[in-house]
């Protein structure tokens, strides 16, 4: 059984057996020499490792001596010297003949967890169309791995596009704060606004045009219908007003910013004109 996961590989077929695989399962590739000492030690527990996670990752022998450029590519100073790869790229190694729990510990950072394949099936679920499935993967993962962050992430962005924003907040605060985090909050905040209170504020407000809380709650029922424009331009009047709801009128703005992403036209003006109405 081992030997279906463990191969020889040269330069010719690494690019195929090593990278391109990798996009499919885990590959560690042992850099090796028949006459390395610590080879001979370590060779063994990463074939029977192989064996043992039955197909959870394969192993790619290479022969320094016969592939020295490859050695040379990927910077091997000593051997045995060992590359994990993953998604089409080297992600960890180590040198040397570690003991076999070094090994095995070493290896749960390469392989897959079992919430890592349920939101990856999670995933396929939801391009396939299926949302409600999609749905319960993310949530079986979290349920395994509470502070699984793709996990929380796709289980957020599913209930972000279904309208319920709310419960993508409660599973977006516990996670730590990253740009996509952030854009996902500032989504779902701005998600949780009524659209349909647009045309009565806009009617208030052009009877009352100097209500600069009528001003601030337009802005941010625009910014929910993604008027964005129109949103900053009432944001801004509110900033530039002053008053109680100033600050507020601000984070309304920068989670506009935060869903527009940082490049936008729209996050640029807007930015500058925010700062120059606040200093």
């Amino acid at each position: 059984m081992t030997a279906t996961y463990v191969r020889d590989v040269d330069a010719a077929a690494f690019q195929r057996d090593v990278v391109e695989r990798s996009k499919e399962v885990p590959v560690v590739v042992d850099f090796w020499a028949a006459w390395c000492g610590p080879c001979k030690i370590l060779g063994p527990i990463l074939e029977r490792l192989a064996g043992e996670h039955n197909g959870g990752f394969e192993l790619a022998k290479v022969d320094v001596d016969s592939n020295q450029t490859l050695a040379g590519q990927f910077g091997v100073q000593g051997i045995p010297t060992v590359v994990g790869f993953r998604d089409g790229r080297p992600v960890s190694r180590f040198t040397g003949a570690l003991p076999e729990h070094n090994v095995r510990q070493w290896l749960g950072g390469i392989i897959p967890s079992e919430a890592d394949l349920l939101v990856a099936m999670a995933g396929d679920r939801l391009d396939e169309g299926d949302p409600a499935a999609a749905e319960r993967g993310y949530r079986e993962a979290l349920t395994i791995d509470p502070h699984h962050t793709d996990g929380a992430v796709g289980l957020a962005s599913l209930l972000i596009d279904a309208g319920r924003n709310e419960e993508a907040l409660v599973v977006l605060q516990p996670l730590p704060s990253t740009r996509e985090v952030e854009r996902l909050q500032a989504a779902a905040r701005m998600g949780t606004v009524d659209t349909g209170v647009i045309p009565d504020l806009e009617a208030r407000l052009a009877t009352d045009p100097d209500n600069v809380s009528l001003c601030m709650d337009l802005g941010k029922a625009l910014a929910a219908d993604h008027q964005f424009e129109a949103s900053l331009e009432a944001l801004l009047e509110a900033v530039a007003r002053g008053g109680e709801t100033r600050d507020e009128a601000r984070k309304a703005m920068l989670d506009v910013f935060e869903v527009l992403g940082p490049v936008n036209d729209l996050t640029v003006a807007y930015r500058r004109r925010l700062a120059s109405a606040l200093f």
